[in-house]
């Protein structure tokens, strides 16, 4: 077997095969790798595998062409056939032959997870879980590439019929969706669907049937491989071989066996079969979705909207996990080719493929397939997929359609407050709170069903009269979040007293912090320390959140008549610039970061730019904002939405259930953004997209060509 497989190996390389083989992937891997990885900045090769698996399918039957059509057609086979070796020491020898050479490919793309990890944090598992993957799918092909080419003398035919074979491989998944198969049709059809074992190696999700699967199809076709073998063998001696192993029950007891095999593997206990490699464990259930879902105690109904095949597997492993942890909970698939109308009672507009429907009784909510994902909204015409939540929105569409009462939050208007940005008011949503608005001119006092007010950077000030109506709200025990915007160009006298009453005053100007690991590009775009505190549970610690262009507060921090408690804290080698406006802003920015870069540096210590604040068991409670940016998507982006959760934390704490609100249940959303790399891309690029492949091809040329004139 050995010397088969040095006899092979070494052939592919004295033609021009092997070496166009191995350059035009590395060439392909090299491009995407540069567009992906290295320009894209990603950290994960799996967009860069995804390019190349189509290329693999096309690649391959040259590969295979002439592994055993070539034997036959110069008679070369006979030698083999006769000789003491076994028909499976020569099939394997051969076929381990074309899997090195595979694997010179596999063994170079091995080597960029490293090259990344000098420019940037790299998670080693997920991108070597997707390298194998590819690996055994590339020896799937490489089996099937050999099996075709078992049966014919022209190399040509066995490239064409090879080619078909593996392309419908990687069809099949669409032939089958398109097709509408269902029960043993869509079972036959998924048994030859060669791509979503590797998909799911790729993203993350490590099967041990898609490995039970992958070898066991190699173990098949090599096992197909030496009967057609054998067959042609018996004809030229057949006192070496019995025609007992050529009978059919031989080559059904084959497939069977390939068959039970992946049907046990079926059976593997969940714990054993499946990990979640992801580095934000995407696949995982969270425990607080399945501490919710146990807790369900109402028959909810989830109805989803196109076929299981047809939802992205992400979707359905959410699915499937809480229809497991609740009896209670029911998930159905709704094939709407079958049924276009199912829906019309729910939505009038038509819903699109993944999106949900949960149902409590009469109650229902729909969650259209958008909202299971977190988008960046910097351009209106091309997103980014920055999470997915979907834990998160059938967990919150449950509490809805069986919950009774629901909290109200009130934004104020009429002062040019900022509007809180879309990312804020879905997670207020979420939590299934009610949010309005108010402007207090035309009421006489603060709603009665309003738990907590919102007063988000006015920018002029209030009447003595609104002053009032929100002291009057508070005395009555209503809370308050408020927030301060320092570039404001008005004088916010009557604003400002809001806080002087809880024994909070503003200080003149912005807060600048020089420690260069307590800000993110710009010294006044603050990493604050997240002190403990029941309003920010579990956010305590550096490198939580991100609090822009901040104001400081001065407040008697160990006053009995005004117990205040701070929250967000700048490092102690923070500045506090009382000159900066709309208009200087960009230029302090500057010469701030400059003046942090420079070791003489004079700063004036620590600064308090976030408080909360509270007066006698009666009155309600203040948390106040140095800042509104803060409640901004943009900046709310860079810390994969804990700014949202931070707003979220200090609603759950100022909504209380002595006030009749509902108890909130909000499962975070899981980020699906990976590190960035900083590299020198057109080096890399060039020398693995280009000139490697290139100088291999051509060597491969001159190779042969010197060895054809020998």
């Amino acid at each position: 077997m050995l010397a088969i497989f040095k006899r092979d190996f070494k052939s592919l390389f004295h033609s021009v095969i092997g070496f166009l083989f191995v350059g035009l992937l590395l060439a392909v891997f090299g491009l995407n790798f540069t567009v992906y990885n290295l320009q894209g900045a990603s950290t994960l090769i799996s967009s860069s595998l995804v390019g190349i698996v189509l290329v693999t399918v096309f690649a391959t039957p040259l590969l295979t062409m002439r592994s055993l059509s070539e034997e036959r057609k110069f008679k070369t086979d006979q030698l083999l056939l006769t000789s003491p070796v076994s028909v499976f020491q020569i099939v394997f020898g051969k076929f381990l032959a074309l899997a090195a050479i595979f694997s010179i490919v596999v063994g170079i793309i091995c080597l960029t997870p490293i090259l990344m990890s000098f420019y940037g944090e790299v998670d080693f598992v997920q991108n070597y879980i997707a390298i194998l993957g590819f690996w055994l799918y590339g020896l799937v092909c490489i089996s099937v590439g050999m099996f075709v080419s078992s049966f014919f003398e022209s190399q040509i035919l066995a490239a064409i019929v090879s080619f078909v074979a593996l392309f419908l491989g990687y069809m099949m998944n669409s032939f089958s969706n398109a097709l509408n198969a269902h029960g043993i049709l869509q079972q036959v059809l998924k048994s030859y669907d060669f791509v979503t074992p590797l998909f799911n190696f790729i993203t993350g999700k490590f099967l041990v049937s898609d490995v039970i699967y992958d070898v066991s199809v190699i173990a098949l076709m090599i096992f197909l491989i030496c009967r057609v073998v054998l067959k042609r063998r018996w004809t030229v001696s057949s006192r070496k071989v019995s025609r007992n192993f050529l009978s059919f029950s031989t080559l059904a007891l084959g497939i069977l066996i390939c068959i039970g095999v992946n049907i046990l593997g079926t059976y593997i206990p969940k714990k054993y079969a499946s990990f979640d490699l992801t580095t934000q464990k995407l696949y995982t259930f969270s425990k607080e979705a399945s501490d919710f879902a146990k807790n369900v105690d109402s028959e909810i109904s989830i109805y989803v909207c196109g076929k299981e095949a047809e939802i992205k597997t992400l979707e359905k492993t959410t699915l499937t996990s809480f229809d497991e942890a609740s009896e209670k909970i029911t998930v159905e698939y709704i094939d709407i080719s079958a049924n276009p109308k199912y829906f019309s009672s729910y939505s009038e507009e038509e819903l699109d493929i993944g999106s949900l429907v949960v149902v409590y009784g009469d109650k229902y909510r729909v969650i259209e397939e958008q909202d299971l994902y977190l988008k960046d909204s910097d351009n209106i015409y091309v997103y980014n997929v920055i999470g997915y939540d979907g834990e998160g929105q059938i967990a919150s569409a449950i509490s809805y359609v069986t919950q009774d009462h629901f909290t109200t939050v009130y934004t104020l208007e009429g002062h040019d407050e900022v509007k809180l940005d879309t990312q804020f008011t879905n997670i207020i949503k979420k939590a299934n709170w009610e949010l309005k608005s108010l402007n207090l001119l035309g009421e006489k006092k603060v709603p009665s069903d309003c738990e907590v007010l919102i007063i988000n950077a006015p920018q002029t000030d209030f009447s003595k009269d609104d002053v009032e109506k929100v002291l009057a709200y508070i005395k009555d025990g209503g809370d308050l979040i408020l927030t301060y915007d320092c570039l404001c160009n008005n004088d916010l006298k009557n604003y400002k007293s809001l806080l002087n009453d809880y024994g909070i005053s503003v200080k003149k100007g912005m807060v600048f912090d020089n420690d260069a690991s307590r800000y993110y590009t710009y010294p006044n775009v603050l990493l604050p320390n997240v002190e403990y505190s029941d309003a920010a549970e579990d956010f305590n610690g550096s490198l939580k959140v991100v609090a822009p262009y901040c104001c400081a507060f001065d407040m008697p921090i160990f006053s009995e008549e005004h117990p205040v408690s701070t929250l967000l804290t700048t490092s102690y080698n923070a500045t506090l610039d009382e000159k900066v406006t709309a208009e200087n802003i960009q230029d302090k920015m500057e010469k701030a970061l400059d003046k942090a870069e420079n070791e003489e540096s004079k700063d004036n210590g620590m600064f308090y730019t976030v408080a909360l604040s509270f007066k006698g068991e009666k009155d309600g409670k203040v948390i106040v904002y140095g800042s509104p940016y803060i409640f901004t998507n943009q900046f709310n982006e860079l810390v994969s939405g804990r700014n949202a959760e931070l707003l979220l934390k200090n609603l759950q704490y100022l909504i209380t259930e002595e006030a009749g609100a509902n108890e909130s249940v909000v499962i975070p959303a899981k980020s699906l953004e990976q590190g960035f790399l900083t590299v020198p891309q057109m080096i890399f690029g060039l020398l693995l997209g280009i000139v490697a492949p290139v100088l291999l091809i051509l060597f491969g040329i001159v190779f042969w060509a010197v060895r054809r004139r020998r």
